[in-house]
């Protein structure tokens, strides 16, 4: 079994190397989401649902729209990095990928959806939106930890949830009750395993006793640009010297 670092480092969002024609076993679904339901829940409420998809024609259906979805998620201009940002070195891999799991979503053995009781009304302030997200969206990423501690590869998306109403028709979901957080396909993964993705250093993004730290704007950015030449040179290498997936662009988040 991996260490708890080595899982919270290397759970990554798997596309390309989803082994779509191996089973998963349903007993292994809910081996992961006992684990998952220990993840913080508002006042244990517990009020979550893990909607669990295998019928082919559903699963169609749902990557119909999250695919719809992707398409015109894809067309929008994309961000733009700096001569050796790793983002912007990146980033062409993160679009071939996405656009893979745009094609294939419908052949994983399983597709999630988690689902959250309650649904936030147009304005809501952010201490609701905090309460309703923060009560699923924990254990949907503890799910996906769990997966990969257990060899299942995973990819946590939210583009079909622009079609979030369509999505519960297909499967019964009572919309006006229940609030879907996500989506992701399940599959075992191919390969030996994954590494740490190039992330921002620590460093460049922790702030002490106020959000100025002492800091002038010109010298946050100054800090932010240092970072980003040294991240770029760091995480070329990588664990093992080679580098690591990395998502800034969402595209399948």
């Amino acid at each position: 079994m991996l260490s708890a670092d080595e899982v919270l480092t290397t759970t990554r969002a798997v596309r390309k190397r989803l082994d779509f024609a191996r089973p998963v076993p349903r007993e292994l679904l809910l081996e992961c989401l006992q684990v998952a339901v220990q993840a913080p829940t508002g006042s244990n409420r517990q009020e979550w649902q893990f909607v669990f998809v295998d019928d082919a024609e559903r699963k169609r259906a749902i990557a119909e729209l999250y695919g719809r979805s992707w398409d015109a998620y894809s067309a929008r201009p994309r961000p733009a990095y700096g001569e050796g940002d790793v983002r912007g070195e990146r980033l062409p891999h993160v679009v071939s990928s996405a656009m893979h799991l745009r094609q294939r979503m419908h052949e994983a053995p399983w597709l999630l959806i988690p689902c959250v009781r309650g649904r936030l009304p147009a304005g809501a302030s952010t201490v609701e939106q905090a309460g309703l997200w923060g009560s699923i969206v924990p254990a949907f990423w503890s799910f996906l930890l769990a997966a990969r501690a257990r060899g299942l590869g995973t990819a946590m998306t939210t583009l079909h949830l622009v079609y979030e109403r369509e999505v519960a028709d297909v499967l019964g979901i009572p919309y006006d009750e229940y609030t879907q957080a996500g989506l992701t396909p399940i599959a075992y993964f191919t390969g030996d395993g994954f590494r740490p993705a190039p992330r921002l250093p620590a460093e460049d993004i922790a702030r002490w006793n106020g959000w100025d730290d002492g800091r002038s704007p010109s010298a946050v950015l100054s800090a932010s640009d240092a970072g980003h030449s040294r991240r770029s040179s760091r995480c070329r290498r990588g664990p093992g010297g080679s580098p690591s997936r990395q998502r800034p662009f969402a595209l399948g988040k």
